[in-house]
């Protein structure tokens, strides 16, 4: 129970870490810092993901396709917002 509770603590901070560092960045007044928060936001998915496996083989949650979706689809959200601000 306890290792779950971590879990789950975990896998929420570094979801809303994700969000946290798209607005931290856009609130930033160049380009170049609003992208090094975007790469910050990209390796808090990578931590996201990587829970979500880790409960997944630990049998607290099922396979989920939505979320594996939704994952891919925020990376790549995050990958075009990161190059449109090297154009």
């Amino acid at each position: 129970m306890e290792e779950k509770f971590g879990l789950t603590s975990q896998l929420r901070r570094a979801s809303v870490s994700i969000t946290s560092n798209i607005a931290e960045g856009a609130a930033r007044s160049s380009k170049k810092e609003f992208n090094k928060y975007l790469y910050i936001s990209l390796g808090s998915l990578a931590e996201v993901e990587t829970q979500l496996e880790i409960a997944g083989r630990l049998k607290f949650i099922s396979e989920d396709k939505e979320l594996e979706e939704q994952s891919i689809y925020i990376r790549r959200m995050l990958l075009k917002l990161i190059q449109s601000l090297k154009e």
